[in-house]
């Protein structure tokens, strides 16, 4: 059993780096809707090998029992190849992850033709399932077999979830007097988490959207025929009619340190569509009346300590030197050049954008939930925020109001420190935030980036109230609560106002 075990501990680190890395941080299927069933084969296939794992480490599989072992043994081949035609039918894989989920499916074939003459041996004897010991590998095996049987019900856990997601009550952000808004509309970057809501909301309205993605199967999953989905604007015809662009592109900024590589992929994939943008609009025999543009609240800087009290409307100045700033002044940059073809330009500078289905909110609340909320560094550091909801809405307003152009705040009206953050979140759980995690490390691993966890900015949203923009989410606890199904302090939710 010395080569089984070999096998199915390299199937397990393999398994285990595919499901971190290209599930969760990189394709994040736990949060999207269109995956959900990929996350439902990913379940059984975990839930097969917590059973493989735990079974063979502690019994032989004699009589009936070697054929209920084949069984699931065969099963999970049939969910791979499943899997594989799901995979391609919803997402464009990356090389490195078609390659690792071809060496694991080698990997599983290997194991079969290894183990077939011992199960062979097995299904000769009589039925039973005889006990035997391995010593430290039994142990080291039924561990892994409980963190995949685990994961496997965490997965089966979240398609439930998705399952039972009411779009509207996460993404549903215009408010009724709003006036109409363009008939066709383009948006880049309407994958993500802002632009997919975004997309969603403009198809509720019964809009035209075109969007820009570079996983058109991915596009295609989410809304099937309801957008014109295109990875190049080369492929939009000059005689198109485009009535307004929204222009959320992007790689996310949290995540793998700012390298000097890194912080040219967050700049060019940023400027470099902003700039395949103008020319479309160059070219379009019909100009659009209105590109919103995001950017961030980043813009402004890390602002010191002493200037936490003095707040920041959309006239403060941004920090030259500072890498988030300069990203944000490079982008706005590169948006306003759209003025001069004559179309109105908002610069749209977001704050952390809070919301069930993505973002830094989930990963937020599964640490609330567990009790393992933390306030970081000092904690009075500001955290600029906005519901899902009211980020749309703005988008909305934004190009609804024919009047509104430069910078527009998108974060809530009420400014909270990080530490406020956390105790309402963990509240909106009914838990309280223990934790601190300590600045230093976090300098010493992150670097400049540590600066988007440790230092904020006291934005607050000044031409969104002059302007009469009436935030769905503005009091912290009323959003945390909404986003956890509950209100805090122990009484039972109301669904959020729309």
């Amino acid at each position: 059993m010395t080569t089984i075990f070999t096998i199915l501990f390299v199937q397990a680190l393999l398994g285990a780096f595919d499901n971190l890395w290209h599930h969760e941080l990189e394709a994040k299927l736990p949060q999207r809707s269109s995956a959900r069933r990929e996350l439902a084969l990913h379940a059984a296939r975990e839930l097969i090998y917590g059973t493989l794992f735990i079974g063979l480490a502690w019994f032989e599989w004699h009589g009936a029992w070697a054929a209920l072992l084949g069984a699931l043994l065969l099963a999970e081949v049939g969910i791979t190849l499943a899997d594989f035609l799901e995979e391609d039918r919803t997402r464009r894989l990356p090389p490195f992850e078609r390659a690792l989920h071809t060496v694991l499916a080698v990997g599983y074939g290997v194991f079969l033709a290894t183990f077939a003459p011992i199960q062979w041996d097995w299904a000769q004897s009589a039925s039973a399932l005889a006990p035997v010991a391995y010593g430290a590998v039994s142990w080291l095996f039924s561990l892994f077999g409980l963190v995949v049987m685990a994961w496997g019900l965490r997965n089966a856990a979240a398609v439930r979830q998705l399952s039972r997601r009411d779009p509207p009550q996460t993404r549903a952000a215009i408010q009724a007097p709003l006036p109409s808004v363009p008939p066709t509309v383009l948006v880049t970057g309407a994958t993500g988490f802002v632009g997919s809501a975004l997309v969603d909301d403009l198809l509720r309205d019964g809009h035209r959207v075109i969007v820009l993605t570079r996983d058109r199967l991915l596009a295609r999953s989410l809304w099937n025929r309801s957008v014109w989905a295109v990875d190049t604007l080369a492929d939009i015809p000059s005689e198109t009619r485009i009535d307004a662009v929204v222009n959320l592109a992007g790689a996310r900024v949290l995540g793998l340190p700012w390298t000097q590589r890194k912080r040219h992929e967050l700049l060019a994939s940023r400027v470099d569509v902003t700039a395949a943008v103008i020319a479309l609009m160059r070219r379009l025999q019909q100009r659009p009346a209105v590109m919103v543009s995001a950017s961030a609240v980043g813009y402004y800087g890390a602002v010191e300590p002493a200037r936490y009290g003095e707040p920041l409307d959309e006239n403060a100045p941004p920090q030259p030197g500072q890498f988030q700033s300069d990203l944000c002044v490079a982008i706005e940059h590169e948006a306003r050049r759209a003025e001069a073809l004559g179309v109105r330009v908002v610069r749209l500078r977001l704050g952390v954008v809070l919301g069930r289905g993505g973002g830094a909110y989930p990963a937020l609340a599964l640490a609330a939930r567990c009790g393992l909320g933390a306030v970081l560094g000092g904690g009075r550091q500001p955290m600029p925020w906005i519901h899902l909801a009211d980020a749309v809405g703005l988008i909305r307003f934004a190009m609804a109001h024919r009047k509104l152009a430069g910078p527009l705040n998108a974060v809530a009206p009420q400014v909270c420190t990080q530490a406020e953050f956390t105790r309402a979140s963990a509240a909106s759980f009914h838990r309280h935030a223990w934790l601190h995690a300590p600045a230093a490390p976090m300098r010493w691993l992150m670097g400049e980036m540590s600066d988007l966890l440790l230092r904020g900015q006291p934005v607050v949203p000044r031409v969104a109230l002059a302007g009469g923009y009436r935030f769905q989410h503005g009091e912290l606890l009323q959003a945390c609560a909404s986003l956890a199904g509950s209100q805090a302090h122990g009484r039972p939710g109301v669904p959020a106002s729309v």
